[in-house]
This record gives C-alpha cells, structure tokens and sequence, in this order.
C-alpha cells in the first residue's frame, strides 16, 4: 500500500470519527479510544489510524484496561491502513475474533442524478419526530436512546436527517454530515415491508442532492459487506470501494482467563 492511499484512508476514517462523536474519547500514540456505552462498535473501540511508536502489546494491554474500567469489550476497528502493520496478526495471536467485515466506498457527485418525486423531509437538526422514527427503523434499543441522542447533539459539522413519507408514513430515513468536500452518509435505513420499491435510492439522492447543493465534491459511506442489497444499490448509484474495514473482538472470556 502506497503512501497516497494510507493518507486516503486516514482522511475517511476521520471523517467518520467527527461524524458522529462518541461519549467518551482518548489519544494515545496514534491511536484513538473511543467509548459510548456499547451503543456500536465503532464508538466503542480502538482506531489505529495514525503511526505508532511504542511498544505495541503494552499499547494493547492499555486498551484492555481502558475499556475493562468502562464495563465494555475491547473491539479494535482494523483497515489496510493501520498502524502497526502487524497488529491484525498480533491481536488474533491474543485470541481476538474477527467481524463485522465492512466495505468503505466513495463516488464523485459530478453527475449525480437529480432528486426524485417524492415526499421526503430534509431537516438540519434531528427533531424528536425524526429521532423516534430513526431509533425504531434501526432497532436502536431503548436503553441507547440518551447515548444516541448525545451523539447526534454533539455533530458540529452541517448535517442532514432525511425522512422518506409514503402513504402518511416514514418508511425510509438516513443521516447526511458534510465536512471538507465530502457528504458522508450512515444508517441508511428502509421499512422491511416497504423494500423494492425504490424508497431507498430515493432517500440517498435526496441526501446526495443536500450534500452536493452544500458544496460537496463526494460522498462516501460503510456498508456491511454481507448485505448484498445495499451494496448493490450503492453501486447502482455509482459508489466504487475504496478499501475494507473490519472489527477485531477480544471474546470477555479470553480477557478473564488471562
């Protein structure tokens, strides 16, 4: 991996890591801790992002215990890029499990196509309305309400909260954060019973159309690599991948028998 892609990379991941700000958040020599009560992985886990110095099983050993002192697993969020070269083989040494694999992929919104007909509301800030309809579409539990709302709160970049109206009802909604040219986009979510209809390519062109009126060059988003579905609609769309991520999971039993 060349220079110019790691840079690239690195510029994506810290996209997302302002997108959507965790509760708790700690530096330590290149790599950021992040931690929100277990609502996600990727607010709850280490991101190696940046060059690394120190030894690097003392740095894991730290991790270990930042998260067991915030009752939470140790999840490493592991890309192409991180930092060192070695810690995807280091820590499945240490008898963490590997999941959750996730493709980042980017498109240019030259010629995006227009918005479509269609009833969506498009708001700057998440309403309560908006927020009740987002947690349900996207099985947040209820205990995670406060910890969710805090971290939309806390956004300081413009952002979109998009809602899809069929037949007096939101059956689609999804977030748009537009920071240094870029329209970023997470829980994209449509009805089950309201899938193949084209209400989730109408809500991302909404989106897309927000991000590129505000002055965004490109979109970028995460999505799960198993969900067949959305990746081909993604790539419909005009998305490319750019690179993988995946989760590294220390098991609590693993860490207890130590």
């Amino acid at each position: 991996m060349n220079f110019a892609e790691i840079l690239t990379i690195r510029r994506l991941e810290e996209i997302t890591l302002s997108a959507l700000p965790a509760l708790q958040t700690a530096f330590y020599d290149g790599w950021v801790l992040r931690a929100s009560q277990g609502y996600t992985r990727r607010a709850n886990s280490v991101n190696p992002i940046y060059p690394s110095s120190q030894d690097v099983n003392a740095k894991i050993d730290f991790c270990e215990q930042w998260f067991a002192a915030h009752n939470l697993p140790t999840i490493f969020k592991l890309t192409p890029a991180a930092q060192p070269d070695n810690l995807d083989a280091l820590l499945e040494e240490r008898g963490y499990t590997r999941e959750a694999e996730t493709r980042v992929k980017v498109m240019t919104l030259d010629s995006l196509e227009s918005s479509p007909a269609g009833k969506v509301e498009l708001l700057t800030q998440p309403n309560n309305e908006w927020q009740s309809h987002f947690f349900r579409m996207n099985g947040v539990k209820e205990q995670f309400f406060p910890v969710m709302q805090f971290m939309l709160k806390s956004i300081s970049l413009p952002i979109c909260c998009a809602a899809v109206i069929h037949q007096n009802q939101v059956v689609a909604v999804g977030l748009g954060v537009l920071d240094d040219g870029f329209v970023s986009l997470y829980d994209i979510v449509t009805a089950p019973e309201q899938r193949n209809q084209g209400l989730g390519k109408q809500l991302l062109l909404h989106l897309l159309n927000w991000g590129k009126a505000q002055g965004a060059r490109q979109a970028c988003l995460a999505v799960v690599a198993a969900n067949a579905p959305a990746v081909r609609l993604y790539d419909k769309l005009g998305f490319r991948e750019v690179y993988p991520y995946w989760y590294r999971v220390l098991p609590h039993e693993t860490l207890q028998n130590r």
